[in-house]
């Protein structure tokens, strides 16, 4: 089974990113099921328990240009911990990536998609920068999944 997942908080301004690029993501591909996900590393493992093939979408904030992305071979590698920290998230994105790989739960192919956010303040709605890196994303995951 694939399964496509958004993470994120779309009240904390460009964290919405991976909600909005899973919906869009829904809209294009009805057929592959789309889970949007707050970002807790618990609820992320059992959420890609029965998937075989898992994309991940999120905010980051490394320090990068808005709204570039960022692809990760999650099940090849460990991901950057710089770009999905856990200080929103007690056990967050990468935190699950290698608590599933030790314990032997790791989907056999899990893409994560970083989009570079430019604010995360109180308030709705994505810059035009992480807008477009949404757009982006919504692209190369329509790619691979076809």
């Amino acid at each position: 089974m694939s399964l496509i997942i958004g993470v994120g908080n779309e009240y904390r301004r460009d964290d919405g990113a991976g909600f909005a690029a899973a919906r869009r993501l829904r809209a294009e591909n009805p057929d592959v099921p789309v889970v949007l996900q707050s970002g807790d590393g618990v609820s992320l493992m059992e959420a890609w328990r029965d998937a075989d093939s898992v994309i991940v979408v999120d905010a980051v904030h490394s320090a990068g240009k808005p709204g570039s992305v960022h692809r990760f071979d999650a099940a090849a590698r460990p991901i950057p911990a710089k770009f999905f920290p856990s200080s929103t998230h007690a056990f967050g994105l990468a935190e699950a990536v290698e608590m599933a790989r030790a314990l032997g739960r790791l989907p056999e192919r899990l893409i994560v998609y970083g989009i570079e956010g430019k604010t995360f303040e109180a308030g709705t709605g994505l810059s035009p920068e992480v807008e477009e890196g949404v757009s982006q994303v919504v692209e190369q995951v329509l790619r691979e999944i076809c």
